[in-house]
């Protein structure tokens, strides 16, 4: 499958088109009308999730699913870090956007995918892109049977089933890492394994084992998967790394067990600045130990809100400058919020849903004016009105 220069000239010129309205229209003799069609809509798809290979005009794409499927380029670069070594093999092939970036890291990788199609442009795409990659078109299992040792595996297993439904527990995902979980331990010292953002971490690691680490990854303030590193022997404490990507925010590792043992410092009240931790420290569950590194207070033991008195610029989440707070009440439209018409409005630890409390409140959606509902230290719930934070205020 190749791409001749009038069709890559009329993928070129509609880059930016509606798909179903071009379907529609009359093209250059000699252009494969379908193809350009499907990688037009590819490309648009991978703009800002892979847009090193969405600019590649020699690239080609499959159809929609697996684009929908393949990790983004910053969390492909994210799990390449991850790993190093002589040999690699990626058990889970698809696009070939996690097997690229993590085989720059390897001297020798290995591409495994059991769908011909997917194998066919993988070849494509790798010789494009000038990557040696070997291509195995079977399953991963069948591939274990015969594989030498590797220093590195990596396995994203499918999560929907035969018929096309999203799956969530390992178990129904395939292929079934926990059943082969003790055959790439043998194979490679250390596997890595993708999985979804909506799994349970402590159900996970009660199935899976020797795992050393765990990665929670957002890319842009939203989760988008769970990496597990499994090690040959490992036994030790899990630690647990949560990396908010395309954002200035700091990685955040702590030991699963030191989070289950700490105490959280708890406020007394509503102060100056108020924290909303990241996607990826909220999926880990990491509260009480913020409160400890960051000098920030819990505003309740449920409630994953924090504040304190003086600016913390580096903590790993969204942070707001407090104009003011009240008790929740039938009272609390007019004293706090007589001139708040509009507002984007979080619950935290709270009786009603963001629909219900905008009904309650009669307030619209938009920017600028910031709004937690939750419930302080004492079971007081309150509504806190809030601002962005800047660095003028921070200094103020």
């Amino acid at each position: 499958m190749t791409l001749n220069e009038i069709t890559k000239q009329f993928i070129r010129e509609n880059l930016n088109a509606n798909v179903p309205t071009l379907a529609l229209k009359k093209v250059p003799v000699g252009t494969d009308f379908s193809l350009a069609l499907r990688q037009i809509e590819a490309r648009q798809l991978l703009k800002k999730k892979v847009p090193s290979w969405s600019a590649n005009e020699e690239l080609l794409f499959p159809p929609h699913l697996s684009i929908e499927q393949c990790s983004s380029e910053a969390s492909a670069k994210y799990k390449a870090s991850l790993m190093q070594g002589q040999s690699f093999a990626d058990l889970t092939g698809g696009l070939g956007i996690d097997t690229y970036f993590i085989s720059q890291r390897f001297q020798q990788a290995d591409y495994v995918e059991r769908q011909v199609e997917l194998c066919d442009l993988a070849r494509h795409n790798f010789a494009a892109l000038g990557s040696h990659i070997k291509i195995w078109n079977e399953t991963a299992e069948d591939y274990l049977k015969h594989c030498g040792a590797k220093d590195y595996i990596f396995i994203d297993p499918a999560r929907r089933d035969a018929y096309g439904r999203k799956t969530v527990s390992i178990a129904d995902c395939t292929p079934d890492v926990m059943a082969l979980q003790d055959l790439l331990l043998e194979k490679a010292g250390r596997v890595v394994v993708k999985l979804s953002p909506m799994l349970d971490i402590t159900k996970a690691l009660e199935e899976l084992h020797h795992v050393h680490e765990v990665h929670v990854v957002a890319v842009a303030n939203e989760c988008k998967e769970l990496d597990f590193v499994m090690e040959r022997g490992y036994e030790g404490e899990v630690q647990c790394v949560c990396a908010n990507l395309l954002t200035r925010q700091p990685n955040v590792r702590f030991a699963l067990e030191d989070e289950k043992n700490a105490t959280a410092a708890l406020a007394e009240t509503v102060m100056r600045f108020l924290y909303e931790p990241n996607p990826a420290v909220m999926k880990a569950g990491c509260h009480k130990l913020l409160t400890r590194r960051y000098g920030v207070f819990k505003l309740h033991k449920n409630s994953n809100l924090f504040t304190s008195d003086i600016l913390v610029a580096d903590f790993p989440g969204r942070i707001f400058e407090v104009e003011a707070f009240a008790p929740f009440n039938k009272r609390v439209k007019q004293t706090l919020l007589s001139e708040v018409d509009n507002a984007s409005i979080a619950v935290r630890n709270f009786p009603l849903t963001v629909a219900e409390l905008r009904k309650t409140l009669r307030i619209g959606d938009g920017d600028g004016v910031y709004l937690f509902a939750t419930t302080l230290k004492g079971e007081k719930r309150v509504v806190i009105r809030t601002k962005k934070a800047t660095s003028t205020e921070a200094a103020s």
